[in-house]
């Protein structure tokens, strides 16, 4: 179990994922939650258990009220209390006994995406601005090991269109306001005829981690420092040892010139659900040894309500 899971605060989904039509079925570790928007388009978040028969509450509807009910016996719960609201064939004002309320849990909505913390006492987090391409994979790999191999090496776990991840450092991991920051060498994979390599690095990739939810956000820039990509990655443990891993990326809008265009040909940025096994097995510990000992000097002094 990761430490602070409880008062993080937890990418569960995209803002898009989360509508008012359909329950989303989503986890943070053993956790299971439902998802949707009542009836203002505010984001809920209830544990996925109705408290009646414990049958998930994903697999019912939400009501035009905006609460959300459950689909084996028709329960009904409102999203910002989790209280039951109704029981079909009794009376709407008959009082119904504490007992039978599901669980709530706060949710924070901003830069693209839904964020949940289990602690009832969280401060909610400063979003910034939503990258425009978004997407959702589930890795067969636990968090922790996810972060790991992030720091060891990122071309495992992603794919940046043309670009090569080495194995070289511009600045080394360190901590930087509470975050994990790093700059890795990279190179066009493409434009080093006639040789098959180049010890040149016309390319960085900034990365900025946080030490318990493992969300980063990474810039990737030129030889001049300027902006190519930036992209959120945020991997949340699930259920079974997965990862679900959310993300949003976008291209820097003054992007020009031949390795423009390679970028923009297709998906820039990609997620990768299948992971090298064998390359993963091979992978010797670097950065990640270096980011456990950071990680672990960072979280004792981080406060139980701001993770």
């Amino acid at each position: 179990m990761i430490e602070n899971i409880a008062d993080a605060w937890w990418v569960v989904a995209s803002s898009e994922e989360v509508t008012a039509k359909k329950p989303l079925s989503t986890d943070i570790g053993d956790q299971p939650l439902v998802l949707w928007r009542d009836a203002g388009g505010v984001a809920r978040a209830l544990e996925d258990r109705c408290p009646h028969r414990r049958a998930p509450l994903s697999r019912g509807c939400v009501r035009e009220n905006g609460w959300i009910q459950c689909g084996y016996h028709g329960w009904s719960y409102d999203g910002d209390t989790g209280r039951l609201r109704e029981i079909p064939n009794m009376k709407s004002e008959q009082r119904f006994p504490p007992l039978y309320k599901a669980i709530s849990f706060p949710v924070s909505e901003g830069d693209g995406f839904v964020r949940v913390s289990l602690a009832q006492n969280a401060a909610p987090p400063s979003p910034g601005a939503a990258l425009k391409r978004h997407g959702t994979a589930f890795v067969g790999l636990a968090h922790p090991e996810y972060i790991a191999a992030l720091f060891d090496d990122p071309g495992l776990l992603i794919r940046i269109t043309g670009v090569h991840f080495t194995p070289y450092l511009a600045a080394e991991l360190k901590n930087e306001s509470g975050l994990l920051v790093m700059e890795r060498n990279c190179q066009w994979r493409a434009g080093h005829w006639p040789a098959p390599f180049s010890s040149e690095f016309p390319l960085t990739l900034l990365t900025k981690t946080h030490p318990v939810t493992g969300e980063t956000e990474l810039l990737l820039r030129d030889d001049r420092l300027r902006p190519l990509l930036r992209a959120t990655l945020a991997p949340v443990p699930a259920a079974r040892g997965v990862t679900a891993i959310r993300w949003r990326a976008e291209l820097d809008e003054n992007l020009s010139g031949l390795h423009a265009q390679l970028l923009r040909a297709g998906a820039p940025f990609h997620v990768r659900e299948t992971i090298d096994a064998a390359a993963l097995r091979r992978l010797i510990p670097s950065n990640s040894i270096q980011g456990a000992d950071l990680r672990a000097a960072i979280t004792q002094t981080i406060p139980a309500n701001a993770a």
